[in-house]
């Protein structure tokens, strides 16, 4: 899953959302210098991560991409499940996408200070952009595609999945419909014995 999904299944705490969100750029068990809701942000993005690299799901979509790109078709895959989210937003949120990204980006501003060097480096694009509310339209992925192409210097043309993207439309949304229900379930069962 990408930025959005792990946002969102941060629930309505703002710290573990940010904990969460910038898990990727934090290694082993340096988290413990962070107040206690990033940690448990962290453990929860770690906890997704797992659950949704071993899911059948999950791997079944990956399997489509992963001849052509390899190593990057998990990377690919977390984008296309992102943009299936945000498409089908208002199935599983009452705010609309555009006020939840604005109010997410605040919050990233308003705690400056705990972010890690990586993430106050990628914000200013992000905002620019408009990264989270840019999953939801075609458009917006080939931009975000050709993005992720100019930071991994071109290694395996990540634009180029947006013919498997057209191809097996139907059969990506409707697998990331049946893990998303089934990572929402794990997500919630976490959350619980994180605050336990």
């Amino acid at each position: 899953m990408n930025f959005l999904a792990h946002i969102y299944l941060s629930g309505d705490n703002d710290l573990l959302k940010i904990g969460n969100f910038m898990a990727d750029s934090i290694r082993g068990h340096s988290y413990d210098v962070y107040p206690m809701e990033i940690q448990k942000g962290i453990l929860l993005h770690r906890s997704i991560d797992s659950f949704t690299d071993m899911h059948p799901i999950y791997r079944q979509s990956k399997h489509r991409l992963h001849e052509k790109y390899g190593h990057y078709s998990g990377v690919i895959m977390d984008i296309f499940y992102d943009h299936f989210l945000a498409k089908n937003w208002k199935k599983y949120c009452d705010e609309d996408l555009e006020d939840y990204a604005d109010t997410f980006y605040h919050l990233l501003k308003d705690n400056y200070e705990i972010l890690t060097e990586r993430i106050k480096g990628m914000i200013p694009y992000m905002f620019a952009r408009n990264w989270l509310v840019s999953y939801s339209t075609i458009a917006g992925l080939e931009m975000i595609m050709f993005q992720m192409d100019h930071r991994t210097k071109n290694r395996v043309d990540m634009h180029e999945s947006m013919v498997e993207l057209h191809k097996y439309y139907t059969e990506f949304e409707q697998e990331f419909t049946l893990f998303f229900e089934e990572l929402r379930q794990h997500c919630a069962e976490k959350l619980k014995e994180l605050n336990s």
